[in-house]
């Protein structure tokens, strides 16, 4: 189990590739790693934190606040918590709030309260992907010491061909298995 011990907090947008993180999620599993699954509100249009919370085994933290309970999730402990922060698909709002210190929802305060890396699937179309703002977007976060895990080229939602395409999540497995090899 490559991934035996390391606690990796998985962040799940709004795109059509959030399907996708559910097998990423079973994989993560598989090699032996403790998931958390943070979910923006659009993620949830495309699968459902049921989904997520059952394979984890974990609730799925998508709010500050457990409305029927009060109880904070807080974005410190799980910054502090996590051996990798992985936003996966990563969307264009997504990443823009990233590299520009955006913090209004669980996932965006999350990152910024982060310890460790964070890796970043982006996920959009192709003309999204290659607007300027996003190439730069894509360099801050890199700067940041964050790792891009460069979208496929191929089919996209839009009927477009192109880059765009979140990364198939046995690629992504083994980019961070390599990643908690070299540490």
């Amino acid at each position: 189990m490559p991934l035996k011990g390391k606690k990796i907090v998985l962040c799940v947008t709004g795109s059509i590739a959030a399907y996708k993180a559910v097998y990423l999620l079973r994989g993560l599993m598989k090699a032996g790693a403790e998931v958390q699954v943070l979910m923006t509100e659009a993620a949830k249009e495309f699968v459902t934190p049921l989904t997520f919370s059952t394979l984890s085994g974990k609730p799925v933290l998508s709010d500050f606040f457990a409305r029927s309970s009060g109880s904070w999730n807080s974005h410190v402990d799980l910054g502090r918590w996590a051996d990798l922060f992985l936003v996966a698909p990563a969307t264009a709002s997504t990443i823009g709030k990233m590299a520009n210190g955006l913090c209004d929802n669980l996932v965006t305060t999350s990152y910024i309260s982060a310890k460790c890396t964070a890796m970043v699937a982006p996920a959009m179309d192709l003309d999204m992907f290659e607007h300027p703002a996003m190439q730069e977007n894509l360099r801050k976060l890199k700067s940041f010491g964050n790792i891009i895990i460069e979208p496929a080229s191929g089919e996209l939602a839009s009927g477009l061909i192109g880059k765009g395409r979140m990364e198939e999540p046995e690629s992504i497995l083994k980019t961070i298995e390599q990643f908690f090899s070299k540490i």
